[in-house]
C-alpha cells in the first residue's frame, strides 16, 4: 500500500488548519479526552517553548466546541459519546506582550467584547437550556 505524502505542519498552530488541509497530524486525541474526562480539578501543561502547547489549546478548543468533523479518523472519535458544544474563551496573550497594565487591560476588555459579539447566539441558546 502506497501512502500519500503530506504536509509537514510547520508553524502552524491550529488543528483545524492542520486537519482542514490533510496535513501530518501525529494523532495525540486520546490524551486529550482522558484530561477531559479525569477527576482531577486542575491539569497543569508543562512543557517547553515550541513543544505545541498552542496546538494543544486549539485542539481542545475545536473538542468543546464540539466540532466533531475536525476528529474524523483520530482516537476520540471512538471515545467520545456525546459531542457537546460549549462557549470557548481563548485567549492569546501573544498580541498583548510587553503592554503597560492599562493597554493590557484594554486589550483584554477587547478580546472579551469581540467574543460576547461572535457568540451571543450560542450564549443565547445556552441561556435558554440552563
Amino acid at each position: 500500500m502506497i501512502m500519500a505524502r503530506r504536509q509537514y505542519p510547520i508553524g502552524i498552530q491550529t488543528f483545524e488548519k492542520i486537519r482542514v488541509e490533510d496535513m501530518l497530524y501525529i494523532d495525540k486525541t486520546e490524551y486529550v479526552y482522558r484530561m477531559t474526562h479525569s477527576d482531577y480539578p486542575y491539569v497543569f501543561l508543562s512543557r517547553p517553548r515550541r513543544f505545541g502547547k498552542s496546538l494543544l489549546v486549539s485542539t481542545l478548543q475545536s473538542y468543546f466546541e464540539g466540532r466533531k468533523d475536525l476528529f474524523e479518523g483520530l482516537a476520540i472519535e471512538a471515545l467520545e459519546g456525546e459531542w457537546t458544544e460549549y462557549p470557548v474563551l481563548h485567549f492569546s496573550l501573544a498580541g498583548g506582550k510587553h503592554m503597560a497594565k492599562d493597554q493590557l487591560v484594554r486589550y483584554l476588555l477587547f478580546i472579551l467584547k469581540d467574543w460576547k459579539e461572535s457568540q451571543s447566539e450560542l450564549i443565547s441558546k445556552l441561556a435558554k437550556k440552563w
